[in-house]
C-alpha cells in the first residue's frame, strides 16, 4: 500500500503546490478505521515520512521550510504524523548520507513506515559529554564483529529493534579515530536493555548492557574506523532536530514493541495521546496558544507582565523556527545540492548547536511561565482535577533534562568558543595520542 508523490524533488517548489499536494494526500487517503501501520506505509509512499531525504532515500528532496510546511498541513488537518523516535530522526539521514545502495535500501524503508523502532548506542558512563572516549569494544571475528561494553541514557533503547552503535574498533588509533558506526540488532543474546526511572515517573532512558553480543561486518556504516565522522553527522542532525519547534502532527512509537502497528489509527489523533507515548513534553506554538488561553480563562492574562512574558516566549519560538529554517538552507537548497555539500552542512558549523541550546531555553520557559499561569496548580501531577491536567507539573520535571541530553549545554558552549570563535581547547593531552595509551576515567 504505498503512493507515489507527484512532486518533483531538486526544484524550487512554492508553499501553495506542498500545501494543495499534503492537502490532496489527505483527502485521498485519511481513513480514522485503518491500522497506525497502514497509515504510515502511505505517509512513507507518499515521501511525507521524512520530505527532506532524497528521493533514492525515500524523501522528496524537501528544504527545511517545505518539510515543516508539510508536518503543519498534516497537524492542521488531524491526521497521525509519521513514525516517531530516533530512527526517523537520526538514523535514516545518518544512513541517506553515510550508508551505501544497499545499506540505505536495507535500513531506511522500514524506518519510514514504521516497520523498526531504534535507539543511539553513543554514551557511556565515563563517556558522555566526551563522547571520544567510549570504550565499547568491536573486535573482529570473520564477516562479523563481537561487541562488548555498555550505554547509558538510551532514549527508547527498551521498544527498540535496532541501535545506531559507536564502538572502538582499533584502540591504538587516536581516540577520535578508531571508532566506527554500526547499525545493531537490539534482540540478540547477550544485550540487556534496564529502564532508568526519571522524576517524571517515565523511563524514557535506559542503560544497555552489551556482553559479546554480534554484529554483521555489513552493517557497518560509514567505513571502518570512520564512526566519529558519521557519528558528528548523527549529532548535528540531533541537535538541530531538539531545537526545531515548529507546529507537528501527533507521532506514536514504531516498531512492534510501540504495540501500536494493528491499531486503529483515528484513536491516536488527539495530540495528547502521542504525547503521553512519547515521554517528552510537546512544546512549541500549540503549547504557547495552550499557555495563553488558560491564562484567558483563569484572568491571569490581565498581569502585564506576564503578558509581556508570553510575547517574548512567542518570539523565542519563532526565532528559533526561522533560524532553524535559514540554517537548513530553506527552499533554495535541493537533495542534490545539500547531499554534494554534506549532511552536516547547516549553513554555519554552529546552527545545531545554537538550536540545542535555544531548546533548553525554551523549555525553562515554558516551566517558569505556565507555573505561573496555572497557579498552585502546578504542582499537581498526571491526570489531575486541576486546570492544567498535571500537563505543566510534567513540563516543570522534565525541563532539567533538555540541557542535559544531546550534548550538556557547556559542552555546546565549548563547541561554539573553540570551532567558531576561535577560542583555545582545553588543556590535555596531543591530538596524535593512541586511544589505548591515555588515562581512563
Amino acid at each position: 500500500m504505498t503512493e507515489t508523490a507527484t512532486a518533483p524533488a531538486d526544484s524550487e517548489i512554492d508553499a501553495g503546490t506542498v500545501r494543495a499536494a499534503v492537502e490532496a494526500f489527505c483527502d485521498r487517503n485519511w481513513d480514522p478505521d485503518l491500522t497506525v501501520e497502514q497509515w504510515w506505509r502511505l505517509l512513507a509512499g507518499a515521501g511525507y515520512s521524512h520530505p527532506m531525504l532524497p528521493e533514492s532515500a525515500g524523501g522528496l528532496g524537501y528544504g527545511m521550510d517545505q518539510s515543516a510546511l508539510v508536518s503543519l498541513v498534516l497537524a492542521e488537518r488531524g491526521v497521525l504524523g509519521p513514525p516517531g523516535g530516533l530512527g526517523r530522526m537520526l538514523a535514516a539521514p545518518t544512513i541517506a548520507f553515510h550508508g551505501t545502495p544497499t545499506q540505505i535500501d536495507r535500513y531506511v524503508p522500514e524506518i519510514l513506515d514504521g516497520r523498526v523502532g531504534w535507539c543511539q548506542l553513543f554514551s557511556e558512563p565515563n563517556a558522555g559529554s566526551d563522547l571520544a572516549s567510549l570504550q565499547c569494544r568491536a573486535e573482529r571475528d570473520g564477516d562479523e564483529w563481537v561487541i562488548a561494553g555498555q550505554k547509558v541514557w538510551t532514549s527508547g533503547g527498551q521498544v527498540s529493534d535496532m541501535g545506531m552503535l559507536l564502538a572502538r574498533t582499533d584502540p591504538d588509533q587516536p581516540k577520535h579515530a578508531g571508532i566506527s558506526w554500526f547499525a545493531f540488532d537490539m534482540d540478540q543474546p547477550g544485550v540487556e536493555v534496564r529502564p532508568l526511572t526519571e522524576m517524571t515517573g517515565r523511563a524514557l532512558f535506559n542503560e544497555v548492557f552489551i556482553d559479546e553480543a554480534r554484529v554483521a561486518d555489513s552493517a557497518l556504516i560509514g567505513g571502518l574506523n570512520n564512526g566519529w565522522r558519521v557519528g558528528n553527522t548523527t549529532l548535528m542532525v540531533e541537535r538541530a532536530s531538539l531545537g526545531s519547534s515548529g507546529r507537528k502532527p501527533p507521532e506514536l512509537i514504531p516498531g512492534p514493541k510501540g504495540g501500536v502497528l494493528n491499531a486503529r489509527v483515528g484513536d491516536f489523533v488527539d495530540r495528547s495521546a502521542g504525547a503521553a507515548m512519547s515521554g517528552v513534553p510537546p512544546l512549541g506554538i500549540d503549547m504557547w496558544w495552550w499557555l495563553v488561553d488558560m491564562a484567558r480563562k483563569n484572568g491571569s492574562i490581565t498581569s502585564k507582565v506576564l503578558r509581556d512574558d508570553l510575547m517574548r516566549l512567542y518570539g523565542l519560538i519563532e526565532i528559533n523556527r526561522l533560524s532553524i529554517q535559514r540554517a537548513k538552507g530553506g527552499r533554495a537548497r535541493s537533495a542534490r545540492e545539500r547531499s554534494e555539500q554534506g549532511a552536516g552542512d547547516w549553513g554555519s558549523a554552529a546552527a545545531p548547536n545554537i538550536a540545542k541550546l535555544t531548546m533548553s531555553e525554551l523549555n525553562r520557559a515554558f516551566r517558569d511561565i505556565g507555573m505561573r499561569v496555572v497557579g498552585p496548580d502546578g504542582m499537581l501531577m498526571g491526570d489531575s482535577d486541576g486546570q492544567s491536567g498535571g500537563h505543566i507539573a510534567e513540563v516543570a520535571l522534565f525541563s532539567p533534562a533538555p540541557s542535559i541530553y544531546g550534548g550538556t549545554d557547556q559542552v555546546q558552549r565549548n563547541i561554539i568558543g573553540e570551532r567558531v570563535l576561535g577560542l583555545p581547547r582545553e588543556p590535555g593531552p596531543a591530538r596524535d595520542t593512541p586511544f589505548s595509551q591515555l588515562p581512563k576515567n
